[in-house]
């Protein structure tokens, strides 16, 4: 076996790169050092736990009081953690961590203007991000905070809203709109865009509509399946089919 390989074999044995064995669906194994990634940056420890607070220094995150920690685990939505809680790397599935500054973000959660269908607020509650419900006398704004967005834009995180038409739930929800803006990282660009300010900032609009062939269905859709046509228009974006 040359040097080169011996080398590899070592590092693989060594190192146990969290993002890399979720994605292959592997187990982490025990080894002298673990490699996370929090944002967009990987680092290596040599502990296989540490606490939320430890992760957050680590991460340059300071003062942590002002920062929440969310983990993605594989193929599932980002969880909470809290400041006290100790993350076991060993455990399967961890993909990545996030950060989330409290003051810019979920410290504004605070706003419940009116309240949406029933089947509504759960939803929200189940995504674990923050959220206001903003009526501006009768435009009524539903606000999330920090989302996912996914690899291949300029941002990780961001911030989406929806408008909330009379007579929702008959009535459709229509397009969505972020801040900051959305643009691709490789450089090109999408169309149908617009800025739009609301609450006193400036949005990104998103120009996207249903077709007669995929009209609107009362009883049917609601915030969450038009949260989940968002994501998808974020990827279908990316793989070229939006306009």
């Amino acid at each position: 076996m040359s040097e080169t390989s011996e080398n590899i074999n070592t590092e693989i044995e060594e190192i146990a790169d969290l993002e890399e064995l979720a994605k292959a669906g592997h187990d982490v194994p025990e080894t002298q050092t673990y490699r996370i990634k929090v944002d967009k940056e990987k680092y290596d420890v040599d502990v296989p736990e540490m606490t939320v607070r430890e992760i957050l220094v680590l991460a340059g995150k300071e003062p942590v009081e002002q920062f929440a920690l969310y983990q993605k685990p594989k193929g599932g939505k980002p969880v909470k953690l809290d400041i006290n809680d100790t993350v076991d790397f060993r455990a399967p599935g961890i993909e990545r961590f996030t950060t989330l500054p409290l003051d810019q973000r979920e410290g504004e959660a605070q706003r419940k203007n009116f309240r949406m269908p029933e089947e509504d607020m759960e939803f929200l509650e189940s995504l674990g991000y923050a959220y206001d419900l903003v009526a501006l006398g009768e435009d009524r704004r539903v606000v999330i905070y920090g989302i996912e967005i996914p690899d291949g834009y300029n941002v990780k995180i961001a911030d989406v809203h929806f408008r909330i038409m009379t007579g929702y739930p008959d009535q459709q929800i229509d397009m969505w709109y972020f801040t900051p803006a959305l643009s691709r990282a490789d450089g090109r660009g999408i169309r149908a865009l617009s800025p739009l300010t609301f609450d006193g900032k400036t949005w990104q609009q998103w120009s996207r509509h249903r077709t007669p062939g995929n009209p609107w269905r009362p009883g049917i859709d609601n915030l969450s399946t038009h949260y989940n046509l968002t994501l998808e228009w974020l990827l279908l974006e990316l793989n070229g089919g939006a306009s």
